[in-house]
């Protein structure tokens, strides 16, 4: 059913979608932040939220700016890759790669353009693809190795975003960032630096809130805040037997492809006639789970699609899929069950539609899509959200029912602004 305007004064609204990587429900905790403490006092938080059943990057994104499932939108892994072909491509080279992300789920962006929206994406994973055979219509796009810790950088595309929004009339805008991902996996979620992080990315948002406050943007702008997952301690040796599948299982002869050593999830192909034979084998390993694809967990929702793998293979919390050898040298990690705390990640939003000093209950990162479509006032594409997980957090009556702008940061955080 369409979100009708029912107001007799139409103002058009703007929305910032503003998410960070790997920002763990809890990391607030930890050190003084005190622009996310006023966050709590001037709009909404979320206790937490729960990421898809793959929590890795791309994926989990996708589903936010998507409203599908993994295995209904298909970009079910970081690493692009070809079974067939046997070809494998890192995250951020895929960020441009429309075959990889184009599989018939729309994202926000396209859906709020075909009903009359301008859109933006600073860095967000899939802003740069086309969807069927259509562009974001103001797109940068993060390089294979653009740093992503300089704060001051970081203020740049803040004061960039919003000149989007003022100066060229942009409705709807998603600014990503690489943090906290980067030292949470080089240092580990509890060292000091990943909490130095934290206080960077406290100040951010005190500078995001001055600067709509410097563009007049205040009364018209609704963000929200969010990430991708969250971030566990790796366990290594000699405190663990760290996972080795090549002790249990014959990967020359029996397997055909491998998507291994990335984290805690993994998906195999096993040779023709071998499937039983290598989940059987698997199902002697210790830490971990092993599942055909036919008979993943319902909750999953990682069955239905050709880029799934026959196998999938999911770790214990903080243990790696090492293949062959430990050459893995992270120090924290994802990539676990989703419905394991150190999996789930933040939500906070701000802005004239929503409540202020509202605490939510926990829910699906899935649930974002509608909300944010209600506030763009624009009829969603097919999604597995529900608005009715999230609109008790709006204003009643609608909030200010008028057609909304959105605009989207991401640094494994996600600060989504609706102008309004």
């Amino acid at each position: 059913m369409p979100y009708v305007n029912t107001t007799a004064t139409q103002e058009n609204r703007g929305g910032f979608l503003f998410q960070h990587k790997c920002l763990k429900w809890d990391y607030d905790q930890d050190v003084d932040t005190p622009n996310m403490d006023k966050l709590v006092e001037d709009g909404v938080k979320a206790k937490y939220i729960t990421p898809p059943a793959i929590t890795m990057t791309s994926p989990s994104h996708f589903t936010t700016i998507t409203g599908r499932w993994i295995e209904d939108h298909g970009v079910v892994h970081n690493m692009m890759f070809n079974s067939t072909t046997h070809k494998k491509l890192p995250h951020r080279v895929t960020m441009k790669t429309s075959e990889w992300w184009d599989n018939g789920a729309l994202p926000l962006w396209i859906t709020a353009q075909n009903q009359g929206r301008k859109t933006g994406s600073f860095y967000f994973p899939g802003g740069g693809a086309n969807y069927s055979g259509q562009s974001v219509n103001r797109v940068m796009v993060e390089e294979p190795r653009q740093p992503n810790e300089n704060e001051t950088q970081w203020r740049d595309n803040i004061d960039t975003v919003l000149r989007w929004f003022t100066k060229e009339d942009i409705d709807f805008v998603t600014l990503y960032y690489g943090e906290p991902d980067r030292v949470g996996h080089a240092k580990g979620p509890d060292h000091i630096e990943r909490k130095n992080v934290i206080k960077q990315i406290d100040r951010t948002i005190g500078y995001l809130r001055e600067a709509i406050q410097r563009e007049g943007l205040s009364q018209s702008l609704n963000v929200i805040i969010t990430s991708d997952h969250g971030m566990t301690t790796v366990k290594k040796r000699p405190l663990v037997d760290e996972i080795v599948l090549s002790n249990y299982l014959n990967l020359l002869h029996l397997v055909n492809f491998e998507l291994l050593d990335y984290g805690g999830f993994g998906m195999i192909t096993p040779r023709k006639g071998k499937e039983q034979e290598v989940y059987d084998s698997l199902m002697k390993a210790p830490n971990l789970t092993v599942y055909k694809k036919e008979g993943m967990p319902e909750n999953f929702h990682l069955s239905k699609n050709d880029r799934i793998q026959p196998i999938i293979v999911i770790a214990d919390l903080g243990f790696n899929l090492n293949s062959r050898l430990i050459f893995y040298v992270n120090k924290g990690d994802h990539g676990f069950n989703m419905n394991e705390m150190d999996m789930k990640t933040i939500f906070r939003a701000f802005g004239p539609d929503f409540k202020k000093n509202y605490l939510s209950e926990p829910f699906d990162s899935i649930h974002i899509y509608p909300l944010m479509c209600k506030l763009l006032q624009i009829d969603p594409a097919p999604h597995n959200g529900s608005l009715s997980v999230t609109e008790g957090m709006l204003i009643q009556n609608g909030g200010r029912t008028n057609q909304l702008s959105i605009g989207v940061l991401t640094l494994n955080v996600i600060y989504i602004l609706f102008i309004m």
